[in-house]
């Protein structure tokens, strides 16, 4: 009996073992299956989200990076701002290629005005002083001109006098009692002669009041006169291809410079006080002349022969200002 019981529980010992041995194999057969089965799916997720990725690296004009290699996105930086800095920069033009920098070609050269030309004696001024009086002979003084044809002439005081340059000047002078005579400055009134003063020829002062007076208060300016002929060129006495010196007479308008053509350009010779100008070392004499009156008119003057103490016409003038 004891014998029995022992091999019917052997007999449910084994049977549990082969059913917990059954069990796990089919419990093992099953995660296998599943193993077998959950495998593909994940190639195929791996696989469908590296397409998505590569489909959204083409629809956003980025390129796919290799495998293994991290895809960096562009992000606005220096270099992706610069075009701009230099579009910037290149709208600001350079000093070398500014309209101002580009060379040109040579235009007229423009001549300064009167402000600059003209001397103490200008046009369109009037000015206030006296008059006085003096024996005048034939008419030559410190112009250098010689006699005169004509004795309306004048002596300007030293310092309106400016070394010569008020010389051949025409002057209208009024009188107080509104008189007036038109006087050519022909000569230098030394001191005690004031700025303003004018020392007339006998002759011209009688035109506003007797010689007797002596002394009167005037007021003067500078005009340019309707008749005024043609202006002539005389060398100096002395004059050479090696030193010369050049005087214009009969101009319309008092002159600022004359200059001589020296094959390389015009040369500004130095006024004296008697009233030429002088070329040291002969540059240009015989050559071509240009004169300027002291309101920037230029006129050129050619074929004048080197001959001292002669005077030449020249066939050109002024303009009435």
């Amino acid at each position: 009996m004891q014998e029995t019981r022992q091999a019917a529980r052997q007999r449910r010992h084994r049977r549990r073992l082969m059913v917990g041995t059954t069990t796990g194999l089919v419990v093992a057969g099953l995660l296998v299956c599943l193993a077998i089965v959950m495998q593909p799916d994940r190639k195929g997720d791996a696989a469908r989200a590296a397409a998505t990725a590569v489909a959204n690296a083409q629809e956003s004009g980025l390129p796919s990076s290799p495998a293994g290699k991290k895809s960096v996105t562009p992000s606005p930086s220096a270099e992706s701002a610069s075009p701009k800095a230099k579009k910037a920069k290149s709208k600001k033009p350079k000093a070398s290629a500014s309209p101002s920098a580009t060379p040109s070609p040579a235009s007229p050269q423009k001549v300064p005005g009167t402000s600059s030309l003209a001397g103490r004696i200008r046009g369109k001024v009037t000015y206030p002083g006296v008059a006085t009086v003096y024996k005048a002979g034939v008419g030559d003084g410190a112009c250098s001109y010689g006699p005169s044809s004509d004795m309306m002439i004048a002596a300007m005081n030293t310092t309106d006098y400016e070394t010569s340059k008020a010389c051949g000047a025409h002057i209208l002078v009024r009188a107080a009692n509104g008189a007036t005579v038109t006087v050519r400055i022909t000569n230098e009134c030394p001191l005690p002669c004031a700025p303003g003063q004018l020392d007339l020829s006998e002759q011209a002062f009688a035109k506003l009041a007797p010689v007797s007076t002596g002394r009167i208060a005037i007021t003067w300016s500078l005009v340019s006169p309707s008749s005024a002929g043609t202006i002539s060129i005389r060398y100096k006495i002395g004059s050479s291809p090696y030193w010369c010196g050049i005087q214009a007479i009969g101009h319309r308008n008092p002159i600022a410079r004359l200059e001589v053509s020296t094959g390389g350009g015009w040369r500004q010779l130095t006024r004296t006080d008697y009233n030429y100008f002088l070329s040291p070392n002969g540059s240009g004499c015989g050559k071509a002349i240009r004169l300027t009156d002291i309101y920037g008119e230029q006129l050129t003057i050619n074929g004048v022969a080197l001959r001292p103490d002669v005077v030449q016409s020249t066939g050109v003038q002024f303009a009435r200002h």
